[in-house]
């Protein structure tokens, strides 16, 4: 008999959503068990779409896993973007769950809702007390409303809606499009095309450009590529001897494996509500997910090079911009209520670096 609750997962295709769904296959949830719907046929912005989904199918729980991300160029370049997208999200999942009759959600939030000086580690209690990074401002309001929906509908409606806010991830599924991807898969796609271009790995190069979107014309310049005006194709003027990236390289950053995220959800999930709120309050409902050590840019661009095998000099361009001086998570509200993560901070560059690969379709 199918004792399992039923699950939608909001955002599956996604690094997070994706990762969420493996975890709870491997925890022995039925795939039947397991609703998803991909952009195509259903718009998270949509509340009457939404709806109509909450009313004839029957969910017990919902993983809210889907948003618009991006790194400090694509939150700069589209801030309209990322905070009607986000909140438009939030807002409709959220309320058509209450209607539904949902009581049980999960919102998957960002650890730049803290303050851009926040104390480090940044608690839960960090939330609210200070100006936030002008980089992301307009996604992390997002983020918070996203919270404070949640708590405005516990307290009001009863429900529980619990929030879990994440560090910088990485894994299986990430984006690696130059324009708009975090630091780490950057690096990992840089460093790659750097030592393919090294070694006169045109056809590579032409194969990932097909997989992770096309490369800009200042990275092909960095890279001693040329694209011909007419035909699109590229050749080579030059072997790169270093890659540049943004900022200082001092900033500090942590890291988690994207599996590590999902056990996290999962396990946040299925608390005993009484667990929960021993560690929450009505005002204070979100619980950070962290690794628990972080490392500069500097530091992670040197881990990075050495496992993808690139040789070369690596550069920092000052003029660009660092973002949050240090984002390390206090997580300790999550390890006493009985998480801990599992990958190992190399071993996952490694396994991450070795997913681009297969997801490429380069060797």
């Amino acid at each position: 008999m199918n004792t399992h609750p039923r699950i939608f997962v909001a955002g599956h295709n996604g690094m997070v959503g994706s990762a969420i769904v493996r975890q709870l296959l491997a925890q022995g949830v039925p795939r039947e068990n397991i609703i998803t719907k991909s952009h195509k046929q259903l718009d998270l912005t949509d509340q009457y779409a939404v709806r109509h989904l909450f009313q004839f199918e029957h969910i017990d729980q919902i993983y809210l896993a889907a948003a618009k991300v991006g790194g400090i160029y694509a939150n700069n370049a589209y801030p309209a973007e990322f905070i009607y997208s986000n909140l438009m999200i939030e807002t409709s999942v959220i309320q058509e769950a209450w209607r539904a009759g949902i009581h049980k959600l999960l919102f998957l939030g960002s650890s730049c809702i803290y303050p851009k000086h926040a104390q480090q580690p940044m608690a839960e209690e960090a939330l609210l007390t200070g100006q936030l990074e002008p980089t992301n401002e307009p996604y992390a309001i997002a983020k918070i409303a996203g919270i404070k929906i949640c708590e405005s509908y516990n307290r009001q409606y009863g429900t529980d809606y619990r929030s879990v806010m994440p560090t910088n991830l990485y894994g299986p599924g990430d984006n690696y499009h130059l324009a708009n991807s975090h630091v780490l898969p950057a690096m990992i796609r840089k460093f790659h095309l750097a030592k393919m271009s090294m070694e006169g790995d045109l056809a590579g190069i032409v194969a990932n450009e097909q997989a992770h979107g096309e490369i800009p014309v200042d990275i092909l310049q960095m890279l001693g590529l040329l694209r011909d005006d007419e035909g699109g194709e590229l050749a080579f003027l030059r072997h790169p001897h270093s890659i540049q990236l943004w900022g200082t390289g001092t900033p500090y950053r942590e890291f988690l494996y994207v599996d590590d995220m999902a056990k996290a959800s999962i396990h946040v999930m299925n608390l005993d509500k009484a667990i929960y709120d021993t560690y929450t309050s009505p005002m204070l409902s979100h619980i950070n997910v962290g690794y628990g050590s972080d490392f500069t840019i500097r530091e992670m661009a040197e881990k990075v090079a050495k496992i993808v095998g690139y040789k070369g000099d690596i550069e920092f361009d000052a003029t660009k911009p660092d973002g949050t001086p240090r984002k390390l998570m206090d997580s300790t509200r999550l390890r006493n209520m009985g998480w801990l993560p599992e990958v190992d901070l190399e071993a996952g560059v490694r396994m991450a670096f070795e997913a681009y690969l297969a997801e490429s379709s380069v060797t």
